[in-house]
């Protein structure tokens, strides 16, 4: 579960990471096109994650 733990939080760091370099007013178009695919896809795996947790936790409240 550490792992997963850890995975989770370094995916949502990865796109904190990305946010701020959006927010930057020197970034070109593609590399925010680049950075916002890279963002989008941490923050659906970190999604991926808590449903999976979500599922495992209701699993063991219902045994």
């Amino acid at each position: 579960m550490e792992n997963n733990e850890l995975s989770f939080e370094k995916k949502l760091e990865s796109a904190k990471a990305v946010l701020e370099e959006l927010m930057k007013p020197e970034i070109t178009l593609q590399d925010s096109i680049k950075a916002y695919e890279k963002g989008m896809q941490e923050l659906q795996d970190a999604q991926k994650m808590l449903e999976e947790a979500t599922l495992k936790i209701q699993e063991i409240k219902a045994s």
